[in-house]
């Protein structure tokens, strides 16, 4: 019988080379996985939490899995192990609260590519599901703008940057299977106007908000479960008064 097995954050790849040679099915529980209203979890969690942990309790709470693996270390944040808690008491399945520390680098290939950032993001975040590095990785591009941040909850708003579009921060992490690296996660490029993403109540909010303050071309931004048209509207006119147009290309260079 194949598993389903739920994950939260990007779990130790000693655990996911575990479930690939298991063959085991696994979902993403930090991502929409069902058509249901947030609201359903208030019996769980507060609303100031961020969209995607109350959408991690959403998941786990009508999903049918067989276990979950949940990073609650440096790599994630403190709110995720107090989820980790609820589900433990909450559901009748395995919850198992792990400390995703790896420091081997996989690279970040995606993040510096060229093609629609919703593309890359998406890439990246399947990419989770596997203790490998992203097979088959896109040739680098000359950035014309930064995306420093966390995966957002509402992906739509990501088709609103260029595909010359450079990701930095924890999602770069992410590519690179090194979520707990700080000094990457602070890693950003002065030289393009960068959009500095937080998940409201999210606490990396604060190292957003400081970095946008160090970097002459930056808007700092946070967005709850969905974006409204004013962030999009944000959006568009920060891109427009930095002089980033919004197309598609990209040539190949050395970058960093």
């Amino acid at each position: 019988m194949i598993e389903r097995v739920g994950i939260v954050g990007i779990p130790p790849k000693a655990i996911i080379r575990q479930l690939n040679r298991k063959r085991a099915t696994i979902i993403d529980l930090d991502e929409p996985q069902i058509a249901r209203s947030l609201e359903l979890v208030d019996g769980y969690l507060p609303r100031v939490y961020c969209a995607v942990l109350r959408t991690v309790v959403l998941n786990a709470i009508n999903l049918e899995l067989d276990r979950i693996y949940i990073d609650t270390g440096p790599g994630k944040c403190d709110c995720a192990l107090h989820v980790s808690t609820i589900l433990q008491k909450t559901l009748s399945i395995p919850v198992i609260a792990t400390r995703n520390q790896d420091m081997d680098g996989a690279g970040y290939p995606v993040c510096q590519s060229a093609m629609p950032l919703l593309d890359k993001m998406s890439v990246i975040t399947r990419g989770v599901q596997s203790a490998d590095p992203i097979p088959d990785p896109p040739l680098p591009c000359t950035a014309t703008a930064g995306f420093w941040g966390v995966p957002p909850r509402d992906f739509s708003i990501l088709k609103l940057f260029p595909d010359t579009t450079h990701i930095y921060g924890w999602t770069r992490c992410m590519e690179n299977k090194t979520p707990a690296d700080l000094a990457l996660e602070s890693v950003m490029n002065p030289g393009v106007p960068t959009i500095f993403f937080a998940q409201s109540f999210c606490a990396k909010t604060a190292l957003a908000k400081h970095l946008a303050s160090q970097h002459p071309q930056a808007l700092f931004l946070d967005c709850d479960v969905t974006a409204s048209s004013s962030v999009r509207a944000k959006i568009e006119a920060f891109f427009e008064l930095s002089g980033v147009q919004v197309t598609a290309g990209g040539k190949p260079y050395d970058c960093c």
